[in-house]
């Protein structure tokens, strides 16, 4: 058999504040492979880049290739990203101000990278593979760690002035909220996120509230995770289940407030939270969505949890890095 040549396998890198996954796909957008390490953001910013390299590199070595037949690596990142010059503007949840990514990556595997937001790449991955790149109109909203967006207008990725559209997540939907990680209140990510629901569940139980999670997981809920809220819930614990049905009220609001603004044809839910609570969460936001959007506008509109799953970052990721090294 022939040598597969270079331009046959790109990278996808889904880089948030809590892990980076980084896959190998083949021209197809097929995956061959996949690694994950957790981010430990708080080593700072160059030991997170080697943390990437590192990452990217083993997953190569893991599919038996080398470095050599990579075309391109495509990488979404949190946070406000110039995907011009490669640059992380600012990510809250990295403690992140003006990194070049890009440059230092490229420096370290000696490959193109190609650098977008999360929400952004997330969105396209979904769009391109999922929606099969029909809808012009699409708003892709991503509950994670923090909450990710991204918006497609006719058909493109709309990245408004400064490159910077798409930050659904820090949309105030609660004046004088709860703080959120980029400083303001009562910011989407601030009330709807996996850290946002889990700081309550967290100081409910320090004030004395009862719940399931604690004798599954013990009194400080170390390890908790969104996949033990959908066990909570299923084992009758009411006080998650109304810490997880306010989130989804509050992400229905979001959805609302999105379709008076920009009316799109498809509006699409991913991401971490949705992924392991897509059964407690998606019928009260669709009922809310449509109780708070301006009467008339929803019609026709679909409002879907995506099938793809936590995988739409890599995806989109290797989207990306295809369509910009042609």
């Amino acid at each position: 058999m022939p040598e597969p040549s270079k331009s046959e396998y790109f990278v996808g890198v889904d880089f948030g504040g809590t892990k980076i996954l980084a896959a190998v796909f083949d021209s197809s957008l097929k995956c061959l492979g996949r690694t994950k390490v957790s981010t430990k953001s708080e080593r700072g910013s160059d030991a997170v880049i080697e943390r990437v390299s590192r990452c990217v590199q083993d997953v190569v070595d893991e599919c038996d290739l080398s470095l050599k037949q990579i075309r391109a690596v495509g990488i979404g990142a949190p946070g406000a990203v110039n995907p011009e010059v490669g640059e992380v503007i600012f990510a809250p949840n990295l403690e992140w101000e003006d990194v070049a990514l890009k440059k230092e990556l490229e420096k370290k595997l000696d490959l193109p990278v190609f650098l977008e937001n999360d929400g952004n790449i997330c969105t396209l991955g979904v769009y391109e593979t999922e929606l099969k790149g029909k809808p012009r109109h699409v708003v892709g909203i991503f509950l994670g760690t923090g909450i990710g967006g991204g918006i497609i207008i006719d058909g493109k990725l709309y990245s408004g002035f400064n490159r910077t559209a798409g930050e659904i997540g820090h949309m105030v939907i609660e004046v004088g909220g709860p703080k959120c990680g980029c400083g303001n209140r009562g910011c989407f990510e601030a009330l709807a996120s996996r850290t946002a629901i889990f700081r309550k569940i967290q100081a409910a139980v320090k004030d004395g509230q009862k719940t399931v999670l604690t004798e599954m997981l013990g009194e400080d809920l170390k390890d908790l995770r969104s996949g033990d809220l959908r066990k909570a819930i299923r084992k009758g614990d009411k006080f998650t289940e109304k810490i997880v049905e306010e989130a989804a009220e509050y992400t229905g609001i979001a959805v609302a407030n999105l379709i008076n603004v920009l009316n799109p044809e498809v509006v699409v839910l991913g991401g971490g939270v949705i992924d392991a609570l897509e059964d407690e969460m998606m019928a009260i936001i669709v009922e809310t969505a449509k109780d708070n959007a301006m009467s008339g506008t929803t019609k026709g509109i679909e409002i879907i949890a995506s099938k793809v799953g936590d995988d739409a970052g890599i995806i989109g990721a290797a989207v990306l890095a295809r369509r910009e090294s042609k």
